[in-house]
């Protein structure tokens, strides 16, 4: 509404100035006819000579009409427009003006002059012409419009002076969003329904002398739904919605801060019941005293004026404040407390069945494939938050449509997955040979280590397509949500990440920069085994971890608690862990040799493998047999994708065709078209659905053509198997006949 008020009125201003150059043109600008000046002198030597037909004089200027003979207006119809067609223009005062008549009455006085050659002259009284009319509107017009622009430039400029100290905040009275549109947040969802309960219901509370909560405090990982918990609070609510970030409220004058929060709050009252939400809050909660600029900080400013609204002086009664952050540990205690934020609702990320909810409410818009399982989808998104979920499907809608596909089909989601985690595919990236066999020896070690060892998460994938920041990559997804990790987990897992170094060692003679951080993460674990958890041979249940922390910005150094010696033995210990696990890998993978080499092979052929291949390679399938695997489950892939294809594109072709009958059902009605051409539109339609018809059962032979020949193929090949049995079970009878004789 503002902003159409505020062009209507951009519109009026320029409709002045225009108006304003249009008179100003005609005030100074000459627009009559092109007519040659002379002077009063000239017109009294062309009088006495007897040129001069016929004169006008009005307020000072005066026009001149020679004879036929000497005037370049020789008809009689351009004449009869003297004077606005004249041969000379000039400009004369009382003095010459007197000079002029004399001369015309010394003229016209001679006595052997016919009437018709006397000179015709024509003085009309003076009048006031429109322009002189309005000049003096004008100016006072101008003054006031130059008034105006002056004054309103100046409250322009004390306007904007002063909305320094307004606030910034959005108020959102229609709030969409529901709590059925949030899956995998079930326990923040039924805390919050309190509030919306006596947000809709406040005298359900009043009446028992409860009091609702004055605040309530989102915390969460990123990407958990704080927001979003917030504006379903709102909607369910359906009361007006104020949302502003935290750091909204700092600017760089001094008492701004807390001059917006004032406001936010008067504004707050205007529209009570209401919702305030401050998205990340830690930006003005954090604890007082931890900066450099001490009690005088602009911050500190903010924090208090916010801690005195919420909970001062003045009852905010209606008022329900939301904030969200990820770093509660930074606040002010006094931001905690009851009173202010009476309640902290932790956001987790969400489990299993959270994940498939939210799945499934992100798949409501897109067209997903019938094979995609959802429950599979959120087992092996472990660790993923409502963010990442809806970033990893609208990934996978964006590859499907790259690869003009209808439909998302899995392995779409499964690309999705890997970008969100790891970045997209480089496959144009140049490698070496030597750089190929490296990385693919690399990840054969981290796959068949982690593979083999008893407590490590299953393989999903491997692949020596750069990836990120990653030469390749070898990837494990969990099948369960577990919270927590034993030591034998971690072990193993130690053990998985130095697979790859060691599979260099043992098959190229060599070790490269490539297992840096392999070597990085490993230690990292291995440390915090020792200093953390508790899971060292020689401290025991014993922690090293740093809990006093030095305040130079609250986060930036700690110290250690724990003595130098101490320390050494620490490292003792991490590199007891780490040798541990490095002799057992390095044991585990001579062991199985032929399964690393196998697999380094089949990725320098197929780049990619999945845990399918995997598997086979450990069931002691030759690469020649999973490459035949691999390249049939790649037809069968292209044929449904063709299929899909044909079909998509019939079902677009044929809601066109219903679309295009509708419209002609609608033209029949108004009179536009005849029932004849309804009738051809309607014989269109049923040889358009005749041939769509066709390309089904075109689709629909070729699928079983297909088929047979898979069956037949089967056959074959089980033949043949029954033949090589027949025939080993022949040549063992006839060697225990042969036995027996000897």
């Amino acid at each position: 509404m503002n902003s159409k008020k505020k062009s209507n009125f951009n519109f009026i201003y320029i409709l002045i100035i225009l108006v304003i150059c249009v008179l100003a043109f005609f005030m100074f600008t000459n627009i009559g006819p092109n007519i040659e000046q002379t002077q009063p002198s000239s017109v009294i030597e062309m009088i006495e000579d007897g040129k001069v037909s016929e004169l006008y004089f009005y307020n000072g200027k005066g026009r001149v009409l020679l004879t036929v003979e000497n005037s370049q207006f020789k008809k009689d119809e351009e004449r009869e427009n003297f004077p606005d067609v004249a041969d000379y223009s000039f400009e004369y005062t009382s003095t010459s003006l007197e000079l002029i008549l004399t001369a015309v009455d010394t003229y016209n006085s001679q006595t052997d002059l016919p009437a018709e050659q006397k000179i015709v002259w024509e003085n009309p009284p003076v009048r006031s012409s429109w322009i002189e009319t309005l000049m003096p509107i004008l100016y006072i017009l101008l003054a006031c419009v130059a008034v105006f622009m002056i004054f309103r430039m100046f409250t322009k400029s004390n306007n904007s002076a002063m909305q320094f100290g307004r606030n910034k905040a959005r108020i959102t009275s229609d709030v969409k969003v529901r709590f059925s549109d949030i899956a995998g947040a079930d326990e923040e969802k039924e805390e919050l329904q309190e509030i919306v309960e006596f947000l809709k219901h406040p005298q359900k509370f009043t009446e028992l002398g409860a009091r609702i909560p004055k605040g309530v405090l989102l915390v969460g990982n990123p990407g958990t739904g704080k927001t979003l918990l917030a504006r379903a609070v709102a909607g369910e609510s359906n009361v007006p919605f104020l949302s502003i970030s935290g750091s909204d409220f700092v600017e760089m004058f001094v008492g701004v801060g807390a001059s917006r929060v004032r406001d936010l709050f008067d504004q707050a009252k205007k529209v009570q019941p209401c919702i305030v939400f401050i998205d990340e809050i830690d930006a003005v909660g954090r604890q007082r005293g931890a900066g450099l600029g001490g009690g005088n900080d602009e911050r500190e400013q903010t924090l208090n004026q916010l801690l005195v609204e919420m909970d001062g002086f003045e009852a905010n009664e209606g008022i329900i404040v939301l904030a969200a952050t990820n770093r509660a540990d930074v606040l002010d205690p006094a931001l905690l407390r009851p009173g202010r934020f009476d309640r902290q609702i932790y956001v987790h990320v969400p489990d299993v069945k959270g994940r498939e909810g939210i799945i499934r409410i992100h798949a409501r818009n897109k067209p997903i494939a019938d094979d995609v399982d959802f429950v599979t989808l959120a087992r092996i998104t472990s660790g993923f938050t409502g963010a990442d979920i809806e970033n990893m499907l609208n990934e996978a809608a964006i590859i499907a449509a790259r690869n003009h596909r209808p439909k998302i089909i899995m392995q779409d989601i499964t690309e999705g997955i890997n970008k969100v985690i790891m970045g997209p595919q480089k496959k144009s990236m140049l490698m070496t040979d030597k750089d190929k066999l490296i990385t693919a020896y690399h990840e054969s070690g981290h796959a068949i280590v982690g593979k083999l060892m008893e407590h490590c998460e299953d393989v999903q994938e491997v692949s020596i397509i750069p990836r990120g920041m990653a030469a390749g990559y070898t990837m494990s997804r969990p099948d369960t949500d577990d919270n927590h990790m034993g030591k034998l987990k971690l072990n193993d897992e130690i053990a998985m990440m130095m697979g790859g170094r060691l599979s260099e060692e043992l098959f190229m003679d060599d070790i490269s920069t490539g297992a840096s951080n392999d070597i990085k993460r490993a230690t990292e674990v291995a440390r915090k085994m020792v200093t953390l958890w508790g899971m060292s041979d020689k401290f025991g249940f014993m922690s090293f971890g740093s809990e006093e922390e030095i305040f130079v910005g609250r986060d930036y150094q700690s110290k250690n608690d724990y003595s130098e010696t101490v320390a050494a033995q620490i490292d003792e210990e991490v590199k007891k862990i780490l040798d541990y696990n490095y002799s057992r890998a390095k044991k585990l993978l001579q062991e199985n040799k032929k399964y690393v080499k196998e697999m380094a092979e089949l990725l320098l052929a197929k780049d990619t493998i999945y845990k399918e291949e995997v598997d086979m390679i450990l069931a002691g399938k030759s690469k020649e047999e999973i490459m035949a695997y691999m390249d049939e489950q790649e037809k069968i892939r292209r044929e449904q994708e063709q299929k899909a294809r044909i079909e998509g594109e019939i079902d677009k072709k044929m809601k066109e065709i219903d679309q295009k009958v509708k419209t002609a059902e609608m033209y029949l009605k108004e009179g536009i078209i005849t029932q004849k051409d309804y009738e051809l539109i309607l014989k269109e339609r049923e040889n358009a659905l005749k041939k769509l018809d066709q390309s089904k059962q075109a689709t629909s032979s070729d699928e079983k053509q297909s088929e047979k020949t898979e069956q037949t193929t089967d056959e074959k090949e089980t033949i043949k198997t029954e033949e090589a049995e027949s025939k080993d079970t022949k040549d063992e009878k006839k060697e225990k006949v042969d036995d027996k004789k000897e």
